[in-house]
């Protein structure tokens, strides 16, 4: 406390900061980036560990018999499905009442704000059924969740035969404390957010759907289950949820402690866990796998029907079968042992899961990075923000050369910079974002009507051209100034942009860690050493190759890398225009928050940098 007390030290400190503020500002990028890439090292990572005590042991019999019939069942599914030509819901309902479950169903309908061309639709109409097992032991107030997409073509018969297995054994068990909802939604995740919001008596997205006739008590936890084949070689654990949330890591725990128990293999990822962690090729596989659910994460998507679950504030997992013509096999008759497990331990919850950690990265399923090591990383690249802050606000309260009396000279540059020029580029800039946030689904009939173009397609377009007409800005911004910019000016931007950024990617980083790490690592750059003194035309190129949109861009290269799935550069371009289509889907069905965040935010800040570049 004395060094910012005593002014004579505090004097001290600020002018070492700001004589040496550049190379600190190197040092502490480089740092951040390598403390990032250091998080894969296994030492320097925590073991997972089980948190709840309820589900501290895995010392339950699981007697799960039928999976064979369930693998019928399935086949059953499939063949009733091809018949009517969609979800068999008849066959479902008396499938489910066979099994002596209390059966329901909800019809929903949802007309999309653009056609969705990777899955072919548009006015989407469908049922959901849903049977629910009441608790025989309790007072019926607590209820978990096992689901079953029912999706397009030849898929996932598999998982809806084993879930109405599954039904069909528990419902002979009188273990069970808490109702459980078996739950055949159809349109993968748009069945699954009319059924969630309708049991929750909220309509989030203005979708249309019917009250649900039969509610069972408040969800503690759910599962969603994937399986394509009846040969499973691994299961795959997927985490990621809806604008980056992840559950409670105890369930990922859980999951992790029965594939142990039980011997299946699992992966995370769809990567298996490696023990030679010392060498180079092990810590390139846990980086790897870790990357990925960076990019997951960051890109705010649900990556499975539990991904909607979460903004509910319930915990839940996908658990994705997967046939990599390895020679380890899996039976339907584990697969469903390891389900039994799982949810008799959750049954013997008390309360919700909330002792193990939300925020969190895994490299392996046997360990994990918590906020408290991985923070710091980020923390590295925004002090950055705060460092060039420090050093403009010390030039502007600095007297200009040749006066000796500073107080005149800073009431002289406060009088003499308008307020006007500080202001208009910041509210053209957001003008611009809101144009990108709104336009490109407002003017895509317009756009259909005069170009040769599907929606689709209209909706990418103008949302590139609204975006590349942002780089005119600084021309058209000053035709609204009175006279020429003024070098005190450009700093009071500068100064406004900077602390504007490293709050926005502060804030970005607390909810979605993965999302503020990358934004930081291209945009921080951008900010910290832009000027209207820098070479222009270099300048700008290097602006443009680390703006938001080549930042996804390169988003989507590096992850078909770690899929190890390469694209070319025509490929990669489509898949660019398929994850912008597929963004501002997610917004508007599901409530995705990273398009509006990048078009009302994030691109209106880096276009108060690309002003300060052209500033006159």
């Amino acid at each position: 406390m004395g060094l910012l007390s005593d002014p004579n030290r505090r004097r001290a400190l600020t002018n070492l900061l700001t004589r040496l503020n550049t190379p600190i500002c190197v040092v502490c990028y480089l740092a951040g980036l390598a403390w990032f890439m250091g998080l894969a090292f296994e030492p320097f990572t925590l073991r997972t560990y089980m948190s709840e005590n309820a589900m501290g042991s895995t010392m339950v019999e699981e007697r799960f018999p039928s999976g064979e019939r369930a693998l019928a069942t399935g086949r059953e599914f499939a063949a009733h499905k091809r018949k009517v030509g969609g979800m068999p819901v008849d066959w479902l309902v008396k499938t489910m009442q066979a099994r002596g479950l209390e059966v329901y169903t909800q019809r929903f309908s949802r007309t999309l704000p653009f056609p969705d061309e990777n899955k072919e639709r548009y006015m989407v109409h469908g049922t959901n059924v849903y049977g629910i097992l009441r608790a025989p032991r309790a007072p019926r107030t607590e209820a978990l969740v096992l689901t079953a997409p029912c999706t397009e073509g030849n898929n996932n018969h598999q998982a809806v035969g084993l879930l109405l297995g599954l039904a069909h054994y528990f419902r002979n068990q009188v273990y069970w404390a808490k109702d459980i909802i078996f739950l055949v939604n159809e349109h993968d995740l748009i069945g699954m957010q009319a059924w969630l919001e309708a049991y929750h008596h909220t309509n989030i997205t203005g979708m249309d759907w019917t009250p649900l006739q039969g509610r069972g008590g408040s969800i503690q936890a759910a599962l969603s289950l994937e399986l394509s084949t009846d040969v499973i070689t691994s299961l795959d654990l997927v985490l990621e949820g809806l604008n980056g949330q992840l559950p409670n890591l105890d369930l990922a725990n859980l999951f992790y402690a029965f594939c142990q128990k039980i011997d299946i293999l699992c992966t995370i990822q769809g990567k298996l866990q490696r023990s030679d962690w010392d060498t180079p090729s092990g810590y390139s596989h846990a980086a790897q796998t870790m990357l990925l659910m960076v990019m997951k994460q960051a890109s705010g998507r649900a990556w499975g029907d539990h991904g909607l679950f979460l903004r509910y504030h319930i915990e839940a997992a996908t658990i994705k079968g997967v046939n990599s013509f390895r020679q380890y096999k899996t039976d339907a008759t584990t697969i469903g042992r390891l389900l039994e497990g799982m949810f008799r331990k959750l049954n013997n919850l008390l309360e919700r899961l909330h002792q193990s950690y939300f925020f969190y990265l895994m490299p392996s399923l046997s360990h994990f990075v918590s906020i408290g090591y991985y923070m710091p990383a980020f923390g590295l690249l925004a002090v950055i923000l705060l460092l060039r802050a420090l050093d403009l606000w010390v030039q502007l309260g600095a007297p200009p050369p040749g006066t000796e009396d500073g107080v005149g000279a800073v009431e002289q540059s406060s009088s003499g910079l308008s307020v006007l020029s500080i202001l208009t580029p910041v509210v053209i800039s957001h003008m611009t974002g809101a144009a990108l946030f709104t336009l490109p689904i407002l003017s895509q009939e317009m756009a259909v009507e005069h170009f040769p173009v599907s929606e689709t397609e209209a909706v990418v377009l103008t949302a590139i051209a609204i975006y590349t007409a942002g780089l005119a800005l600084p021309h058209n911004t000053h035709k609204f100034l009175a006279g020429e910019g003024t070098e005190q000016g450009w700093r009071v931007l500068k100064l406004v942009a900077l602390l504007y950024l490293a709050v926005l990617l502060g804030c970005t980083a607390l909810i979605n860690f993965s999302l503020g790490f990358i934004l930081a690592l291209t945009l921080v750059p951008v900010a910290a050493f832009i000027t209207p003194h820098v070479p222009k035309a270099f300048s700008a190129v290097v602006m443009v190759l680390l703006s938001p949109a080549f930042t996804l861009l390169y988003c989507v290269f590096i992850y078909q890398e770690l899929q190890e799935s390469p694209v070319s550069i025509a490929d990669g371009w489509v898949l660019f225009l398929s994850v912008i289509s597929q963004g501002i889907l997610d917004h508007s069905l599901y409530g995705s928050l990273v398009y509006p965040l990048i078009a009302l935010f994030v691109f209106p800040c880096w276009l108060l940098f690309w002003n300060i570049l052209f500033w006159k």
